[in-house]
């Protein structure tokens, strides 16, 4: 007989309980519950539980987002990801964010700001990211476990009471032991099993408070044993100091972040009939003209633009290589049928691919297929606009806040960084202007 650890044994009920309860129809429960764990045996002892699928989109238009986490937060790359992402690819949402990560910060550290420097700024909807520092970098403790869970949920639930849904993220992955743990001598195995039992931990706060769950550790943990394999351990998921990302971990969390706010990924689609010459899109995109095998059409939705290789772990390209990304939050299609070649030649810009007739028939993901494409320049841009940005939040709330200026008069001081803070808001939204471009599709 295994016994499971308490945390576990307390997850097990409660998911029964759902079960019962019809909080997830037994019918439905295989199909929303997702796990997998790799056969090797460096996975021999975790005990992912299952981390429950999302239910439907948790954006609403209008919502203002608060992206909360640790010194991982404030590294400012996951948190614009989802910004830009949210910006460009969903304009129609008109979401807005700020992003309040603090270094060093634990959840119980949080609890006790958050009324000062979150709520005075009434979001509607929350990504929570902690667990990294709460986990102490040691091996997993019950009292450990008890204050980080208890602190955690007080976040989720002081933000819920004023009005906000909440995305609770479980923390991510370490690569190495840091340098600055208790005992550097400690096995990294524990310390990363302290860290599965704290998402599991959060997978049982979420389902019993209601919130959506945003699975960071276990795709992290896949994807960094994944592309090391591949790539050599130079590649480093969690980072080379073995806790703080570079681009490639970044965009695993964006991307958890993002599938568990409900979205589909569904960008746009531009269906081409070359025996009746018609050509149509779908919202978000305009057609302009279909002459000459030669599709123009003007855009307001933005596919999510990256380049840069993907065996670096300093490439966004490469995470998003390493989860599914471009399938199921990038997905800009071009469907052709119609044709009498065997194969053709699409142009997108100045980029060029060739593609089967039944590969055209059945649609190709633009997105995924050209790094570089029309949409590129634009979409810098914004990025570089969201960056801006989010580099003065956190002096508007770590120097100003917390600084001279905000002990002596803090109402004053957020109205003053406000005013300080506007003008970078509308440069993001100034720079979100439509892109009008084109597709020719030439027999080969």
């Amino acid at each position: 007989m295994i016994l499971l650890p308490p945390v576990f044994r307390a997850l097990k009920v409660l998911t029964l309980a759902l079960l019962c309860s019809g909080g997830i129809s037994s019918a439905t429960a295989e199909s929303t519950l997702v796990a997998s764990k790799p056969a090797d045996p460096y996975f021999a002892k975790f005990e992912p539980q299952p981390a429950p699928a999302p239910t439907g989109l948790l954006l609403k238009t209008g919502d203002r987002l608060a992206i909360i986490g640790d010194s991982i937060t404030e590294q400012r790359m996951y948190s614009r990801i989802i910004e830009t992402y949210l910006t460009v690819c969903v304009p129609e949402l008109q979401v807005t964010a700020r992003q309040f990560g603090w270094s060093g910060e634990t959840a119980e550290g949080f609890l006790r700001r958050m009324t000062n420097d979150c709520l005075r700024f009434e979001p509607t909807i929350a990504t929570l990211c902690y667990g990294m520092n709460d986990h102490g970098y040691r091996a997993y403790t019950e009292a450990n476990a008890h204050w980080y869970g208890t602190n955690y949920a007080a976040i989720a639930a002081s933000l819920k009471t004023h009005g906000a849904r909440v995305v609770l993220g479980s923390p991510g992955c370490v690569g190495k032991v840091p340098r600055w743990a208790p005992d550097t001598n400690c096995p990294v195995e524990l310390l990363n099993l302290n860290l599965c039992q704290l998402r599991n931990l959060d997978i049982a706060i979420a389902a019993r408070e209601g919130f959506q769950f945003a699975d960071v550790f276990w795709p992290m943990f896949t994807a960094d044993f994944a592309a090391r394999q591949k790539f050599g351990t130079n590649f480093c998921v969690p980072g080379k100091d073995g806790v703080h990302p570079d681009w490639a971990g970044h965009v695993i969390m964006a991307y958890a972040f993002l599938k568990a706010m409900g979205l589909d990924g569904d960008l746009g689609t531009f269906t081409i009939n070359l025996a009746s010459h018609r050509a149509t899109a779908t919202s978000g995109h305009q057609v302009d003209s279909f002459t000459n095998n030669t599709l123009t059409v003007t855009s307001q939705r933005y596919p999510f633009c990256a380049t840069g290789p993907l065996d670096q772990d300093n490439s966004i390209r490469a995470g998003m290589a390493l989860v599914p990304f471009n399938a199921e939050l990038n997905r800009l299609r071009l469907i052709v049928t119609g044709g009498t070649a065997t194969n053709y030649a699409v142009t997108w810009g100045s980029e060029m691919r060739t593609y089967s007739a039944a590969q055209l028939g059945a649609g190709v993901n633009l997105a995924d297929d050209f790094a570089v494409n029309p949409f590129s320049e634009a979409f810098a841009k914004v990025d570089n606009a969201v960056a801006e940005k989010q580099k003065y939040e956190t002096r508007q709330i770590k120097d100003l806040f917390h600084g001279p200026e905000g002990k002596a008069d803090l109402g004053d001081t957020a109205a003053l960084t406000e005013k300080a803070r506007q003008p970078l808001v509308q440069r993001i939204a100034n720079a979100v202007m439509p892109v009008q471009h084109t597709l020719r599709i030439e027999p080969q």
